[in-house]
């Protein structure tokens, strides 16, 4: 039988200038743990100025890492609560 619990809610901040667009994203589980993870843009300067896709790429790469975290936090619960060392697929 599938039951269903509260989702998980990201939150996404982003700081830009002309040339540089950063990410930070953070998910609180509900445990209380907070992951935080951070992404960055870089806009050459012969590129047009396009901002969207400036938080595009750097939520993208903030968003990969959180997602590698929260990989190996998995793991590390696997580990120590099967007393075994757990093997993390990476796509």
């Amino acid at each position: 039988m599938m039951h269903t619990r509260a989702g998980w809610h990201v939150e996404m901040e982003f700081m830009e200038d002309e040339q540089h667009t950063r990410a930070v994203a953070m998910v609180r589980l509900p445990d209380g743990t907070e992951v935080r993870a951070h992404g960055a843009a870089n806009r050459h300067r012969s590129d047009s100025n396009q901002p969207r896709v400036g938080e595009e790429i750097a939520g993208a790469r903030a968003l990969n890492e959180l997602a590698m975290q929260l990989l190996t936090k998995a793991h590390e619960e696997i580990d120590q609560a099967s007393g075994r060392i757990s093997h993390p697929i990476h796509v």
